[in-house]
């Protein structure tokens, strides 16, 4: 203690430069926030005489660019405080990283942006605790209290211009002598640049809100305008058609026994008359992109936020046209999708009376039965789940459905057993098959003098450890099939105008959520030139 206390007094309490600070603070983010990073440039480039001077290069220009990026957005009086900030944001881009092998893409601060609280609480645990303490707030700490050495403006300008020039200089020398490596680096392998702590994050976060601000001047599309419902003409089409579409969350498809998982996770729903789409993909990896993309004019190939953020979707054209429609949540929000149709939040006991632990999906089916009986228009309701949330897979479900064991009990999915993580997602898939059959339940008590139909599509997948991935987000073109391969099923009254038998022979086709768009417009009779009949499930 007295040797600490010494080396503290003499050494670190002694004042440093401002340049001094930036170097030994990049070289502590290179040396232990990077760890995910290295680990994967090694899984490409292993440690050999032929690729350790690159390796080396890697961890050196890293370093040069967080020099500079600290340099360029800091000056006397907010260079700590960008440095603590920069600490601590690592540190749990770190832990994140590390834990679950995930990217700070800007999909994934979009997503992060947009969870609630009430997720958010899933996602702490003591590993992030120790993480935060220890790559973030004592070095946080050991930086609020090392005094700076404060020079005139000149000369602290003149320093901060030769400490990034020289970095610079020093990085265009690694890439020239390097060169052969960084070509295939930075053309065939992408992916492994947004592992970089935390660069890649910082890029993505000032891109996003660019992007954000940028929106806000940009006009509303108001498309469908000109969407009316055609009435058919035979006894049967005169009935109101009362549909239900439940979004459901991170459900892949192998995991379905519909889709002949070993396990029996669709116990209830098999005794149904269900049409299974089995080759159903969705269009992002998190239900910030996923969910408004589905419900847009775009496929997925040309949609962004900014088109989907600007653009009315398939509910206010549905609106438009005359059919009410109405958004219940168990999920953070709607994402933007039902930000002009009614909307309520199932989340809370405010509304929801089926919370326990949490409120549950079934409660979202209560009282439906008072909506419906408001007026005599067609009607869409969509359910939008808690579903298969992770990692806490566990709390997704009631006690009664824990039927598959040895469960995986914590949200840090890196300690348990592939068994135990497949087991509790798996439970959580057993109650989504109980709530949709009550969905069914209900529906089937319209049957005599309505015309019924339920929808069932997930946002996106999940990973559960394969290959060292957990949970989903990573950008779609590195992102594995587990997160992109999605549930999807279709459930119709006896009076629904749709030939079944002609559908089941289709199911097996591959299709996505760019098709929901149009199906849901077939589906009400409704004619507007938005509407593509060739990507109408049900017509084609």
């Amino acid at each position: 203690m007295l040797l600490l206390r010494i080396y503290f007094k003499e050494k670190l309490l002694r004042s440093i430069t401002t340049p001094l600070l930036i170097i030994l603070t990049s070289i502590f983010i290179v040396l232990f926030d990077n760890v995910s990073f290295f680990k994967h440039v090694l899984e490409t480039y292993p440690f050999t005489m032929k690729n350790v001077g690159f390796l080396l290069s890697l961890g050196i220009i890293l370093y040069a660019l967080i020099v500079i990026l600290l340099t360029t957005v800091s000056s006397r009086y907010t260079l700590k405080p960008v440095i603590i900030i920069s600490l601590i944001l690592a540190s749990l881009i770190a832990y994140f990283m590390q834990s679950y092998n995930i990217v700070i893409d800007k999909t994934m601060i979009e997503n992060t942006l947009q969870t609630d609280i009430h997720e958010s609480m899933d996602l702490l645990s003591i590993k992030l605790i120790i993480y935060l303490i220890l790559l973030g707030i004592l070095p946080s700490w050991l930086v609020y209290k090392i005094p700076l050495q404060h020079r005139v403006f000149k000369t602290e300008l003149w320093s901060k211009i030769k400490l990034i020039l020289s970095h610079l200089i020093l990085i265009v020398l690694l890439l020239f002598s390097f060169s052969k490596f960084y070509t295939s680096f930075f053309r065939e392998h992408k992916d492994l640049r947004l592992y970089t702590n935390p660069v890649t994050a910082v890029y993505n976060l000032v891109s996003y809100t660019y992007d954000q601000v940028k929106d806000t001047n940009i006009p509303m599309k108001k498309i469908g305008q000109d969407a009316k419902q055609l009435k058919d003409t035979t006894q049967a089409d005169r009935k109101r058609k009362i549909v239900i579409m439940v979004v459901g969350e991170a459900a892949r498809s192998d995991h379905f026994s519909l889709n002949g998982y070993t396990k029996e996770t669709n116990p209830l729903l098999k005794k149904e008359d269900i049409i299974n789409f089995s080759q159903m993909y969705s269009c992002g990896t998190t239900t910030a992109v996923s969910v408004p993309c589905m419900f847009s004019m775009y496929g997925r190939d040309d949609y962004d936020s900014t088109k989907g953020n600007n653009t009315y979707n398939v509910l206010d054209v549905l609106s438009h046209a005359g059919i009410e429609v109405l958004w219940r949540d168990n999920n953070s929000d709607s994402k933007g999708v039902a930000l002009r149709v009614p909307y309520e939040n199932y989340k809370t006991p405010h509304l929801n009376t089926v919370c326990q632990s949490e409120c549950r999906d079934v409660g979202m089916i209560k009282g439906l039965e008072n909506v419906i009986a408001k007026s005599n228009k067609d009607i869409l309701i969509v359910l939008h789940q808690m579903g298969n949330h992770g990692p806490a897979y566990f709390k997704r479900y009631p006690d009664a459905f824990k039927k598959f064991t040895p469960t995986c009990e914590t949200n840090q999915l890196e300690t348990c057993t592939t068994e135990e993580i497949n087991n509790a997602y798996d439970n959580a898939l057993l109650y989504t098959d109980y709530f949709l059959t009550q969905v069914v339940d209900f529906l089937k008590k319209y049957d005599e003098k309505a015309q019924t139909a339920m929808i069932y599509i997930a946002d996106h997948g999940e990973s559960l450890g394969e290959n060292g991935l957990y949970l989903h987000g990573l950008p779609y073109f590195i992102a594995p099939e587990h997160q992109k391969h999605v549930g999807a099923f279709m459930w119709f009254g006896k009076n629904f105008p749709v030939d079944k038998e002609k559908l089941k022979t289709k199911s097996d086709h591959k299709y996505s959520q760019d098709n929901l768009f149009s199906t849901l417009l077939g589906l009400f009779n409704v004619q507007t030139k938005v509407y593509k009949k060739e990507m109408d499930i049900l017509r084609q």
